[in-house]
């Protein structure tokens, strides 16, 4: 049972959250999120994120990481093996894969790398220091007003 919510309400008294509005629709419906490989997504510091994926049985060479705007793609694509034995058990799993990951603005890939079957994918969010909240002086008059970039951590 898939549920609609309507956004409408909140149009009125947001400006600039239609992105944000159009994810959560988007989200609302997908069907079923592919649940291979596995992986984690964790926060390990204010504006560092990590997003780790089980990938046993594949190279660096196999796997493509791939940033463009604000979606993450990892794909992955098994070179065709050699059979030198018959397989009486074939539990590794070698299909090809994509999963998709959005990211929220100024979320960027800062490190990737791939130990003992694990795709670790490094993210940290860089705003830009012109959008990082600012202190606006108000002026009295025909007086030049001043804004200083707040220094906040």
């Amino acid at each position: 049972m898939r549920t609609a919510f309507d956004f409408t309400p909140l149009y009125r008294s947001t400006v600039g959250f239609d992105r944000l509005f159009d994810l959560i629709d988007q989200t609302a419906r997908v069907e079923q999120a592919p649940s291979w490989p596995p992986y984690n997504v964790e926060k390990v510091g204010d504006d560092q994120y990590r997003i780790t994926m089980a990938v046993a049985g594949f190279a660096p060479d196999e796997i493509e990481i791939t940033q463009k705007e604000n979606v993450l793609l990892v794909a992955g694509h098994k070179h065709p093996e050699q059979e030198n034995g018959q397989f009486l058990h074939r539990g590794i799993a070698t299909r090809a894969f994509k999963q998709s990951f959005s990211l929220a603005d100024y979320v960027k890939v800062r490190e990737a790398k791939l130990e003992n079957g694990l795709l670790t994918v490094d993210l940290l969010r860089e705003v830009p220091e012109e959008m990082k909240p600012r202190r606006i002086e108000i002026g009295t008059g025909g007086g030049p007003k001043t804004i200083e970039h707040d220094k906040a951590a």
